[in-house]
């Protein structure tokens, strides 16, 4: 039975060299490249253009920070229960990145991706809210509890998606969903950031099954950074021991 030629294409090394995507890590990109180029090249296989560095590099930056979020917490309560070990700290954060924190990205973007491309988005759009409303499901990508009417986070990408040639269907689609979910259900439903990746990361070609990938590279910046305050200004303790009081203090006494 033949096996399986195991190889890769992402990189390689020497005894004096390291190749990342056919690149020269130390002469080509060590100094020369920016972080999200690099992520950029290893997820395409080439550099970007200027236009896709704008554009990729902004995607990236929107979900590295949002205050004290789910993940944030996960990641500073781990850090309290285990000191020694940062990254266990960073990964308990990153896997509390589900469908409604992040996840939402790659649910947009799949049904931006598998939407018929038909010249009447308006009633593509209007398709897509009726059956998430008659199924019960949350429509991925718009709506938010606190940026009303509008996710400045949105309103910034889809601008820099305009002017860098980004703003195609996947981008109308997602407004128009917007759109006829604001109306539909009779109040302020906007894209939201996760809304917007998606368009754009659709529009820039990324499958949609790597687009959470975007929340998880930059949200694991923002975890290394809240994970160093906690070690300054620590929360956990107080997290955990307020959470443990106001949990049990409703409880009925014990009767002998």
């Amino acid at each position: 039975m033949s096996r399986k030629k195991i190889s890769s294409r992402l990189g390689r090394s020497t005894t004096d060299q390291i190749f990342v995507r056919g690149h020269d890590l130390a002469e080509d990109l060590i100094g020369k490249v920016s972080l999200g180029d690099v992520a950029f090249l290893e997820l395409k296989g080439r550099l970007p253009s200027k236009q896709e560095s704008v554009m990729f590099n902004a995607l990236v930056v929107t979900l590295v920070e949002h205050g004290l979020t789910p993940s944030t917490i996960a990641a500073r309560l781990t850090y309290f229960g285990a000191p020694e070990a940062l990254q266990a700290a960073v990964a308990a954060g990153l896997l509390g990145m589900g469908d409604r924190f992040g996840g939402s990205i790659e649910q947009a973007a799949r049904t931006l991706q598998e939407a018929p491309a038909e010249d009447d988005r308006r009633s593509l759009a209007r398709l897509v809210v009726e059956s998430h409303r008659a199924s019960k499901q949350v429509i991925p990508g718009i709506g938010h509890p606190v940026h009303k009417p509008a996710d400045p986070r949105a309103v910034r990408l889809f601008a820099l998606a305009s002017e860098n040639g980004f703003s195609g269907r996947h981008v109308q689609l997602m407004e128009l969903i917007a759109d006829e979910a604001t109306s539909a259900y009779g109040r302020d439903l906007p894209v939201n950031a996760t809304g917007a990746i998606a368009a754009i990361a659709s529009e820039m070609e990324f499958p949609w099954r790597i687009t959470r990938g975007l929340a998880v590279m930059g949200r694991a910046i923002g975890l290394v950074a809240h994970l160093q305050e906690e070690m300054d200004e620590p929360m956990a303790s107080e997290i955990w021991s307020r959470t443990e009081d106001e949990a049990s203090s409703d409880m009925p006494a014990d009767r002998d």
